[in-house]
């Protein structure tokens, strides 16, 4: 895997041979567009994954549609298999604190399965993803916990707040492991029948019923 952080700290070497003040507009678009037409049959034959990580910049006097845009050119767009859009949502507090991030990731171009699809998760500082609030958010879309307004049930516990159950959990941990067993047990019930068909022609091992199929 490897990994380049990111397209828009790339250094072309005209900018960094060059003067303060030179124009170097569309060198690093120029760069990026020759780098990846040497690089797609190299990665294809090499079983290699390489990650593109960009920024957002924002188009001068846009009045319609996104201003938004990334640095690089077209070409990364054009040749990616996946792209995927992550954005901060929320922050996340104990009490005043800040502990960490509500973030959403919208797969915004997929060529290996269907596009468009978006996920939501805690990242913690100092610790990365959250697992325990993975496992509270897919239990409760899989009615493994059941939850009414801002009351959740675990088993024969009763608890107010999602912070709550992640810290129910984080104190049980026989619980979040049997809850985490039920959750990968019932994975399939999230897929649509399509993502399914897809995963089975990927070859993937996935549960299937007569009903994901016509006729």
């Amino acid at each position: 895997v490897v990994v380049i952080d990111s397209v828009a700290a790339l250094l072309p070497r005209s900018e960094l041979e060059g003067e303060m003040g030179d124009s170097t507009v569309g060198v690093v678009a120029r760069l990026m567009s020759q780098a990846l037409r040497k690089l797609a049959g190299v990665v294809s034959k090499t079983g290699c994954i390489v990650v593109f990580i960009n920024q957002l910049r924002e188009k001068i006097g846009v009045t319609y549609g996104s201003p938004e845009t990334t640095p690089g050119g077209r070409a990364l767009k054009y040749f990616s298999s996946v792209r995927i859009d992550v954005r901060r949502i929320e922050t996340l507090k104990s009490g005043s604190e800040m502990i960490g991030n509500r973030t959403r990731a919208k797969v915004i171009k997929n060529k290996v399965a269907p596009p468009f699809k978006e996920a939501e998760f805690d990242i913690i500082y100092g610790q990365g993803i959250s697992r325990v609030g993975e496992v509270v958010d897919l239990a409760v879309k899989l009615d493994i916990i059941d939850k009414a307004g801002s009351w959740f049930t675990v088993g024969e516990a009763r608890i107010q707040g999602r912070d709550g159950v992640k810290k129910y959990l984080e104190e049980n941990p026989e619980i979040m492991d049997k809850i985490e067993a039920d959750i990968r047990a019932n994975a399939h019930k999230l897929m649509t029948p399509q993502a399914r068909k897809a995963a089975i022609a990927a070859g993937r091992a996935v549960d299937v019923s007569a009903d994901d199929f016509e006729g």
